[in-house]
């Protein structure tokens, strides 16, 4: 039985595919949050006025079904979730229980049916990988959702969600790589103990939820690495080649999911870390080598220039499409009809926030605490090194 509801798609073209829906265009968790921005739309529309969406690679997500999203949430969760979007309101004992209603998971209008698209998303990708292949799903990514509770922004945990799908379909051993500038709490607290999950999270050190300690393991394959405020494309740079790359390679996964958040680059409010969108760009190229099944998620990012910016990139990547030195004209619309307005200011972008989307790289002097954290990670001894 299928997770989802989905129309039939032709699993047999060997490009990566696109998940995606315009539910997330229209949808808003509300005029002060930072999830206010348009995202997912903004990918869509740069990647197809770029030239780089055909029909052919798109894939309207579907909705999951709620006994699928069971597979990792409780039923009292899920008939709670559901029954605030109908009522658009929550009692205090559904938000001190499940965490709905709160300034950081409101109330708002598609609350449940759009964190039912991207878990339903995640869902398919995994059934639509059964033979391998590439799939980008930029909705998906909400990594601090726990079974009985919404949290950090996320109502349901799609990456928990995938790992399950494809584990159902086929995959043994799963790496999940997070690059979000956030601890991926939520992934972790469902596969710390299974040896047959290696999980690595580099997020930004005393950043909320402020878990994922460098000396955090759990019993299976978990690797936190946080990192300083500041850290920029040559710190990645190191993290990515001497030990991401490393521990993935020698896991031998049969599957990986790439948590792709946007909130490391330096234009993002919601850290202080200084990347730019080179370094996730590297990190998607670098992995896709290394599985059969490949699923790279969006996550955090919260400037709608740079996310929208960063997320087109992974397209062009997975795709090896040229990525221009100056957009097209069209191209360039995109970017110039986005606004982001908020209850003490409007930001006004950046001339080449509008006209490109490769950032200048951010270099310097490799950090010691992300040198002293990487050789301690990559020394650990683990069974399959």
């Amino acid at each position: 039985m299928t997770d989802v509801m989905h129309a039939p798609v032709d699993r047999a073209t060997p490009d990566p595919r696109f998940i995606g829906s315009e539910i997330y265009r229209s949808s808003s968790y509300g005029a002060w949050h930072p999830l206010r921005v348009p995202r997912v739309s903004t990918v869509m529309d740069l990647s197809r006025a770029m030239g780089w969406l055909p029909p052919t690679q798109f894939i309207n997500s579907p909705r999951a079904k709620p006994a699928a999203l069971m597979g990792f949430h409780t039923s009292e969760y899920v008939a709670a979730l559901q029954a605030a979007e109908a009522a658009q309101h929550v009692s205090d004992m559904v938000r001190d229980r499940h965490g709905l209603g709160t300034p950081s998971n409101p109330v708002f209008a598609e609350m449940y049916r759009r964190p039912a698209t991207s878990a339903g998303a995640s869902l398919l990708a995994g059934e639509l990988l059964a033979q391998g292949g590439v799939i980008y799903s930029p909705a998906g990514g909400t990594h601090h959702g726990m079974p009985d509770r919404a949290n950090g922004f996320c109502y349901l945990n799609d990456p928990v969600l995938a790992i399950q799908s494809l584990r159902r379909n086929g995959a043994t051993r799963i790496a999940y790589v997070d690059i979000d500038a956030h601890h991926a709490d939520g992934v972790e607290h469902a596969f710390a103990d299974d040896p047959d999950t290696l999980l690595i999270s580099v997020h930004e050190q005393n950043r909320w939820p402020r878990t994922g300690a460098l000396a955090d393991r759990g019993v299976g394959q978990v690797f936190n690495l946080p990192v300083p405020a500041g850290m920029h494309d040559d710190d990645m740079a190191l993290i990515r080649d001497a030990l991401i790359l490393p521990l993935v390679s020698a896991f031998r996964p049969d599957a990986i999911v790439l948590q792709c958040g946007a909130d490391a680059v330096k234009e993002d409010p919601q850290s202080r870390l200084a990347l730019s969108n080179n370094a996730h760009w590297a990190i998607v190229a670098a992995l896709r080598s290394l599985a059969p099944r490949y699923l790279v998620l969006g996550g955090g990012g919260y400037n709608p220039w740079s996310v929208g910016r960063l997320w087109a990139g992974v397209w062009a990547t997975l795709n090896g499409n040229d990525i221009p030195d100056q957009l097209p004209a069209q191209a360039q619309d995109v970017l110039r009809a986005l606004s982001w307005k908020g209850p003490r200011r409007d930001v006004h972008p950046e001339p080449h926030w509008l006209t490109t989307l490769r950032d200048t790289p951010r270099q310097g002097e490799i950090h010691a605490d992300v040198r002293a954290g990487v050789r301690i990670l990559a020394a650990s001894q683990s069974p399959w090194v």
